[in-house]
């Protein structure tokens, strides 16, 4: 089955409850204000030395504000063998504006 290249907040929801990855590409200051609870962080710029520490057999699903950077992110990841790797369409700005209300907004 072929992975899509994007999915919408709530299929991502869906598919964090499953067992699915969600890896959050923002910066530090950025996760201090609101988080994916369970979301593994690792900054945009840091993820070409984080490779071998990404798991390959998982869903990864990249999140970062409105979708651009984790869009990147995603592109890359997949260049680089990772086939289960989906960007978050949106963001966080849609996961707390959709799925988690008492997210703070930014």
């Amino acid at each position: 089955m072929d992975t899509p290249l994007e999915t919408d907040v709530a299929t991502a929801a869906q598919l964090l409850r499953e067992g699915a990855i969600v890896l959050d590409v923002r910066e530090p200051f950025e996760v201090a204000t609101c988080a994916v609870a369970g979301s593994r962080h690792i900054p945009m710029r840091q993820i070409p030395e984080t490779l071998p520490d990404l798991p390959r057999d998982r869903l990864i699903l990249v999140l970062c504000h409105h979708g651009g950077r984790s869009l990147r992110v995603t592109q890359y990841l997949r260049a680089n063998g990772f086939a289960q790797v989906r960007n978050v369409a949106g963001g966080i700005d849609a996961w707390a504006e959709q799925i988690d209300p008492t997210l703070a907004r930014y």
